[in-house]
């Protein structure tokens, strides 16, 4: 079985709620994904953090850190899936990369990770910076219409989230 094999594996005892089975995967493939992340195959990297997210792996959010760092584009896509995912039940693990996805979200020369990094946002708390940042990429003309259109959204979600807080 490859990474990814165990990766979709992992994913689907996570969704059935098989904490024990997962643990013990987890366990498993913990040395194969941390070689996997600094693997010199972009291909491999991607992997390695896609997989995070697909294995629940909190334990790994600093090694995700790497990720959306990472030189590679895909790497720093499939970090930032892994990150959305684990963040959906975990707002503070968005708040505690806001910096790094401020940056991603504004600057990335990738169109897909700057889309990527502002739906992680949606799963964050509603900080007054980020909403301020959306709302300036929502209205710059010179930035691709559909990152436009995804930070109007998110922004408009997370003014919506400040309100019922």
């Amino acid at each position: 079985m490859s990474l990814v094999e165990a990766a979709a594996r992992a994913d689907e005892l996570a969704q059935s709620g098989s904490e024990r089975e997962l643990a013990t995967l987890r366990k498993e493939w913990e040395d194969e994904l941390e070689s996997a992340a600094r693997s010199s195959d972009y291909r491999e990297r991607a992997a390695a953090y896609r997989a995070i997210g697909q294995f629940r792996f909190r334990q790994k959010l600093e090694l995700l850190r790497r990720g959306l760092e990472d030189e590679s584009p895909a790497a720093r896509g499939s970090a930032l899936i892994a990150l959305e995912g684990l963040s959906r039940n975990h707002p503070g693990d968005v708040n505690s990369f806001r910096p790094l996805l401020h940056e991603l979200a504004a600057r990335d020369p990738n169109v897909a990770v700057r889309r990527l990094a502002i739906v992680c946002f949606k799963n964050g708390t509603p900080a007054r910076e980020t909403i301020t940042i959306l709302d300036g990429i929502a209205a710059d003309d010179d930035t691709d219409a559909e990152v436009r259109k995804t930070a109007g959204s998110v922004a408009t979600l997370l003014v919506k989230k400040s309100r019922k807080q």
